[in-house]
């Protein structure tokens, strides 16, 4: 069994994927068939890494004075549910193309079969059987065993960690950025950023100094995008293959707090939108018997989009320029952050 840092492309490079074969390998089956299981296959870990990315964008509705900032250390996961850890995988839908000259099977003959994602685990090993007719040497078989995912070994959470700074405008405007160090390595190249603006409403009322509340508003868009070379790890044959992630999100969210000197309460209504598109590139040499094979160069692209609403309660400890908060995020994929601040406003 080989250890694939796959995931860790997908999950901010703080989890490996552990894979008995890469996407490439899949390639033996047709190229359609190899994107529509890597479709099912990734989109429950794009999706929840998805949600992860966009907790503790706020940790109150009081928008900071001119001139007031705040740096913070992030840390968030979201948790994984048993229904994102496997897929309904139907024979039918591989063998589904009449131009197609092979023919897809479980070694056991059933017509469908739940199988990992990439945040599930296949324990036993599930292979499929592909067959085909070779031109000298009569029917010929190849089995190929399917991808695993992280399984228990992720505690079923995605993690995400940023670094983010906050700044007071005038008027109740606050702008925001986060951003996580380029990573890379002989294999994995990853980067992330976000930029957020949040208004608080309250601050233009009359009677905001006495107000026990404050109210506000948040728009906040964040990117990531990274690069896994397969060459090392491929079991097939070619020239600069890789995996390519590019993953956008908008989130929108109301915001409303209690305005106490020490121990602050905070929460809202928000709504995430969302999509990560991954490519696998390159040059894949795919044989078909010992006589004959074929080349694909860049053989597919597969995306995921996200779009729910989230409802956010959390809890915010101030000690002069050092605060601590706690949250928690109710939606799709529920997600929880830790947040270390320093500031001064």
């Amino acid at each position: 069994m080989k250890k694939a840092p796959l995931f860790m492309l997908l999950s901010m490079a703080t989890m490996s994927l552990t894979a008995q074969n890469d996407f490439d390998a899949l390639l033996v089956a047709g190229v359609d068939n190899a994107e529509r299981f890597a479709n099912d296959y990734l989109a429950p870990g794009t999706n929840g890494l998805m949600h992860s990315m966009n907790a503790n964008w706020f940790n109150t509705a009081e928008a900071k004075p001119l001139g007031g900032f705040e740096i913070s250390i992030i840390a968030n996961a979201s948790t994984i549910k048993d229904d994102n850890k496997s897929f309904l995988m139907s024979i039918a839908d591989y063998n589904s193309d009449p131009d197609q000259d092979f023919e897809i099977s479980f070694p056991d003959g059933v017509a469908s079969k739940n199988v990992a994602t990439a945040l599930g685990e296949n324990d036993p090993d599930v292979d499929i059987i592909v067959t085909y007719e070779d031109a000298l040497l009569g029917e010929q078989s190849e089995t190929i065993t399917l991808p695993s995912g992280i399984g228990e070994s992720s505690a079923n959470l995605l993690p995400t960690a940023f670094i983010q700074g906050a700044l007071g405008l005038s008027k109740g405007i606050e702008v925001k950025g986060r951003f996580v160090p380029k990573i890379e390595t002989d294999e994995v190249s990853l980067s992330m950023y976000g930029a957020g603006l949040q208004v608080e409403f309250t601050k233009w009322l009359p009677a905001d100094k006495i107000l026990p509340v404050a109210i506000s508003g948040l728009v906040a868009y964040t990117h990531i995008d990274g690069s896994y070379d397969l060459t090392e790890s491929s079991g097939i044959d070619g020239e600069d293959q890789r995996l390519e992630n590019d993953t956008n999100t908008i989130l929108a969210q109301l915001i409303a707090s209690t305005k106490l000197p020490v121990i602050n309460f905070y929460g809202g209504i928000g709504y995430i939108k969302g999509k990560s598109e991954s490519d696998l590139l390159g040059t894949y040499r795919i044989s078909n018997g010992p006589f004959f094979s074929e080349t694909v160069t860049d053989p597919f692209s597969v995306s995921s989009e996200v779009s729910a609403v989230r409802g956010t309660i959390g809890t915010k400890l101030k000690l002069g320029f050092f605060r601590l908060n706690a949250e928690y995020h109710i939606s799709e994929f529920d997600a929880f952050s830790l947040g270390i601040n320093f500031g001064f406003r």
